[in-house]
């Protein structure tokens, strides 16, 4: 049995930057800061990472009740953003998640940086979320290298499996990703659906590299030849 964690904002949906503009509009709201985000290394970060990178940057407080207050409101935030952008899942997505859904030699979990609140509004907008029944977020931790093994834990309490490194198969659109799933052994598969493109994410040397999911067969190929 494989294993398939997926990173979900320029992997499996662009979300029409309803979480840029939220994070905008927490600093906005609460300290009456206006910001963008270029200043921030935020894509492929976990929540509470770019959280406090951010409130570090302004010199306001982030100990832990401070993230927390920041991202409940972050949260809110971005359920009523999600309406207001174009977005959707990216090409194949659903045929992919469709077909290892009905596969028993396949399992897939969520592997992202998104708070697990955030990711079920997200995945949910787009109907997606029901797809996937575990994983790992920035509950479990700040650093994205951190949550492999949570999600590879969860897949086995699941299962009843032990999945081997060599069987999981870590997929997003950064180079974040790729060093998350070189961190415990597991294959990569890198997507230039995001923001990095082909010759970015190829420097960082993924076990796999497309420039979309589009092309399902090829996705499968891959998963099946290893």
């Amino acid at each position: 049995m494989k294993l398939l964690l997926w990173d979900i904002d320029g992997t499996l949906i662009c979300n029409g930057a309803a979480g840029e503009r939220a994070l905008i509009r927490v600093f906005k709201e609460i300290f009456k800061i206006e910001t963008t985000l270029d200043p921030f290394d935020y894509r492929g970060r976990t929540d509470r990472r770019i959280a406090l990178m951010m409130l570090e940057y302004f010199h306001l407080p982030h100990d832990e009740k401070a993230l927390h207050d920041f991202l409940e409101h972050y949260l809110r935030t971005l359920k009523e953003e999600l309406p207001l952008g174009e977005g959707g899942t990216h090409p194949g997505i659903q045929e992919i998640l469709e077909t290892i859904k009905n596969r028993s030699d396949l399992a897939q979990g969520l592997l992202t940086g998104n708070m697990i609140r955030g990711a079920e509004l997200k995945l949910g907008h787009y109907d997606v979320w029901d797809y996937f029944e575990f994983g790992a977020f920035a509950d479990d931790s700040m650093n994205r290298n951190d949550l492999g093994p949570y999600a590879v834990q969860r897949a086995s309490e699941k299962y009843a499996f032990t999945f081997s490194p060599q069987n999981v198969f870590i997929i997003g659109d950064t180079p974040h990703d790729i060093e998350c799933g070189r961190v415990i052994g597991a294959k990569t598969i890198a997507v230039a659906t995001g923001a990095f493109s082909v010759e970015d994410l190829k420097s960082h040397q993924p076990t796999y590299l497309f420039h979309d999911l589009s092309d399902s067969q090829a996705f499968f190929a891959a998963i099946d030849q290893n």
